[in-house]
């Protein structure tokens, strides 16, 4: 899919090679806090998810990409349309890039496909995202590709023995 392929990234399905990266990333517990993950992920888990992944979205109302950077082939990332209403067209936006990755232009380039995507092929009206308020790279990433924070959920996120409100982001399909 041309769609889904840019200069320095591309996206793709998850396949079974990517189970070690998947496992790496459901497992690490610093993402947790954005995931409403509390415990660990097995691999056979995981296994089964991947050998679902092909089910369409307007089945599992989910799709999950990988984050591929083109010159090393290798995963950087996730990206989640969560969340898919077709009836009221339009699905939330999760994006994991590993650390190793982050501040080097990948999450930037991911939505720049993922979003065409959504509303050209998919033909959704709106994305979400729900943000953190003190994730400020992601908060930066999603205003500079247009969406704009439409309400704040008061000490939504609980985390390591604290409150944190979460924004929420909006893009109209105009």
């Amino acid at each position: 899919m041309q769609i889904l392929k840019g200069a320095h990234i591309h996206l793709r399905a998850l396949e079974p090679a990517d189970i070690d990266f998947l496992f790496d990333i459901e497992n690490d517990s610093t993402f947790w806090e954005v995931s409403s993950t509390q415990t660990p992920f097995s691999r056979h888990l995981l296994e089964q998810y991947i050998a679902n992944a092909h089910l369409d979205i307007y089945e599992v109302k989910q799709l999950r990409l990988m984050i591929v950077e083109n010159d090393t082939n290798e995963p950087v990332g996730l990206l989640d349309l969560f969340d898919f209403n077709p009836q009221h067209q339009r699905a939330g936006v999760g994006i994991i890039v590993i650390s190793s990755a982050q501040q080097k232009g990948y999450a930037s380039a991911a939505l720049s496909l993922l979003i065409p995507y959504s509303f050209t092929t998919l033909q959704l009206h709106q994305l979400f995202a729900n943000i953190i308020s003190d994730n400020e790279h992601s908060l930066s990433l999603f205003k500079n590709q247009g969406f704009r924070a439409i309400g704040t959920k008061k000490e939504w996120i609980h985390s390591n023995g604290q409150f944190k409100d979460e924004i929420l982001f909006q893009l109209i399909n105009s």
